[in-house]
C-alpha cells in the first residue's frame, strides 16, 4: 500500500516517522536507478519507460514532505537525517526535470513531473548546509551541476559563489576526500587557472589506487588542460592512457589521438606506433550502442574521422577545434582572455590557409565554421559587434553547406546569448526561437536542451 493510500484511509497519525524514512529509502533507489537507465540511453522512449519509476520516485518525496508537515516537528537524529533526504530528494528532482525542453517536459507531465531550477537549487543548499546523511549528496549534485550541467548548457551570467563557498566549508571539513578534490581542479579549470588544475588532478590521482574510474576522470581532465594550454605532446599523452585503461568511449580516446597527432611535430609522430590516418578510420569501428542507441558525440567523432581519414587539404588545428567546440571548451577557457586571444590567432591562422587553398567539396563548411569560432572567440573577449559580424556571416551561407548543417542553428544559439549578454532579451529570444525550424542535425539535442535553458532565463529576466 503507498504512503498516499495509508494517509487516506487511516489518517496522519497512523503514519510512523520510521514509515518516512523507509519510503525515502525506496524513492532514493527509484531515482538511482532511473538515473542511470537515462545515462545509459537518451532515446524518447527510453526517457518514458523510465519515467513511471521516476514518477513513482517523485511522488513519494511530495507525499513525505506533505505528511512531514503535518507531524508534530522532532529534534531527534533520525529526524534530521529525514528532513535532509526529503530535501535532497525533491532539490533533485526539480533541477533535473527544469533542465529538461518543453516537448519532453509536456510527455513527463502525463507522469505528474514537473521541476523549478531555483527551487532545485535552494533545497539542495538548504539540504547540503545541514547536518544529516545526504548533505555530502546534495553537496555532489550541486558541484557536479556547476563544474558541468551548467558550463555544457547553462548562460554565463549565473553565479555559482554560494557552491563554491560551500564547497569550501566541505573541503576543509574533508581535505582527503578524493571526490572534492576532483572538483577543486574543476573549479580551478573555470577559474582559468589550468596549471593548479593539474596539480589538484595530479593529488587526485596519488590520493587512491582502489577505484581506478577516478585516475581516469583525471586523465581526461589532464588532456584538456593540456589542450587548452597548446601542450600536444602532453595532450596526446593523456588521451593514449585513456585509450589503454579506460572503456568508457574508445572511440572518443582514439579520434582525440588523431585529432592531437595533427598538429605534432613529424619527428615525434615518427617515433609513435600510430598513425593518424589510420586512427581516424578506425572510430567508425569502436562505436558503441547502448541498448541499441548510437551515442551522439560518438556519431560526430565518427563522421569527422571518416572526413579526415579520406581527404587532404583540411587544416592541421580544425579536427581539434571542432572537438573543443563539441565539449564546451571555449566555455572553460573563457576566463583566460590571453588564452581565447591565442586561439582566436590559430583561427586566423586557418582561415588564411583554407582562403588561399580552398577546397571545392569542404571549402564552404570549413570557413563557415571557422567564422563561427571566430565570433565565440571575440564575444569572449567582449568584442559584440565583431563577433555578431562573424555570426552572420555563418548564417549567410546557410544554403551553401553541404555537410556540416548543425552550424547555422549552432549559430543562432550563440548569436542568442550574445544579444543576452547585451541586456537586448528580444533579439535573443529572436534568434533562440529560430533553432526550433531546424531537425536532423548533429548534436542537435544538446541544442535543445541549450536553448530551452537560455529562453527560460530570458523569461525570468525581462
Amino acid at each position: 500500500m503507498t504512503l498516499s493510500r495509508i494517509v487516506s484511509r487511516q489518517g496522519i497519525r497512523a503514519v510512523k516517522e520510521e514509515e518516512l524514512h523507509a519510503e525515502v529509502c525506496y524513492a532514493e533507489c527509484l531515482i538511482l536507478k532511473s538515473s542511470i537507465a537515462f545515462i545509459q540511453d537518451d532515446s524518447m522512449i527510453s526517457f518514458l519507460k523510465s519515467g513511471l519509476s521516476v514518477g513513482s520516485s517523485y511522488q513519494i518525496y511530495k507525499d513525505c514532505q506533505q505528511v512531514l508537515t503535518l507531524m508534530p516537528h522532532g529534534h531527534s537524529k533520525a529526524h534530521r537525517h529525514l528532513v535532509g533526504g526529503i530535501k535532497f530528494g525533491l532539490g533533485s528532482f526539480n533541477l533535473m526535470l527544469s533542465l529538461v525542453p518543453p516537448k519532453t517536459l509536456r510527455l513527463l507531465n502525463v507522469v505528474g513531473l514537473s521541476g523549478e531550477r531555483e527551487v532545485g537549487l535552494a533545497l539542495l543548499h538548504e539540504s547540503a548546509s545541514e547536518t544529516h546523511i545526504n548533505n555530502i549528496l546534495s553537496v555532489f549534485t550541486l558541484l557536479f551541476y556547476y563544474s558541468y550541467i551548467h558550463v555544457a548548457f547553462g548562460v554565463e551570467k549565473v553565479s555559482s559563489l554560494a557552491t563554491e563557498n560551500l564547497f569550501l566549508i566541505y573541503l576543509q571539513k574533508f581535505p582527503n576526500c578524493v571526490v572534492l578534490k576532483f572538483f577543486h581542479a574543476r573549479f580551478s579549470m573555470l577559474r582559468g587557472n589550468f596549471e593548479k588544475a593539474q596539480l589538484k588532478l595530479h593529488e587526485c590521482i596519488f590520493t587512491q589506487n582502489e577505484w581506478k574510474q577516478v585516475h581516469h576522470l583525471c586523465y581526461w581532465e589532464l588532456m584538456w588542460c593540456h589542450i587548452f594550454l597548446q601542450d600536444w605532446k602532453q595532450a596526446y599523452n593523456y588521451a593514449h592512457l585513456l585509450y589503454v585503461h579506460s572503456r568508457w568511449s574508445k572511440a572518443i580516446y582514439v579520434y582525440s589521438k588523431a585529432i592531437i597527432l595533427a598538429l605534432l611535430p613529424p619527428d615525434f609522430v615518427k617515433s609513435l606506433n600510430d598513425n593518424m590516418t589510420s586512427l581516424f578510420l578506425n572510430v567508425e569501428n569502436l562505436r558503441i550502442k547502448i541498448l541499441g542507441t548510437p551515442v551522439p558525440i560518438e556519431k560526430f567523432v565518427a563522421e569527422k574521422g571518416q572526413r579526415y581519414g579520406t581527404t587532404t587539404g583540411w587544416f592541421t588545428a580544425q579536427p581539434l577545434l571542432e572537438f573543443i567546440y563539441a565539449w564546451s571548451g571555449f566555455r572553460v577557457m573563457s576566463k583566460k582572455v590571453e588564452l581565447i586571444s591565442s586561439w582566436l590567432s590559430i583561427i586566423n591562422k586557418g582561415k588564411d590557409l583554407l582562403q588561399e587553398n580552398p577546397n571545392e567539396e569542404y571549402g564552404t563548411d570549413d570557413i563557415s565554421f571557422l567564422n563561427l569560432l571566430k565570433g565565440l572567440c571575440l564575444k569572449h573577449l567582449g568584442k559584440y559587434l565583431k563577433a555578431e559580424h562573424y555570426f552572420n556571416r555563418v548564417i549567410q551561407k546557410e544554403k551553401f553547406l553541404k555537410y556540416d548543417h548543425y552550424l547555422v542553428p549552432y549559430t543562432y544559439y550563440e548569436l542568442g546569448i550574445l544579444h543576452y549578454l547585451k541586456g537586448d532579451f528580444a533579439s535573443a529570444t529572436k534568434y533562440l526561437d529560430n533553432i526550433k525550424n531546424y531537425k536532423d542535425y548533429s548534436m542537435e539535442a544538446r541544442l535543445q536542451f541549450r536553448a530551452h535553458i537560455a529562453l527560460e532565463q530570458i523569461a525570468k529576466e525581462k
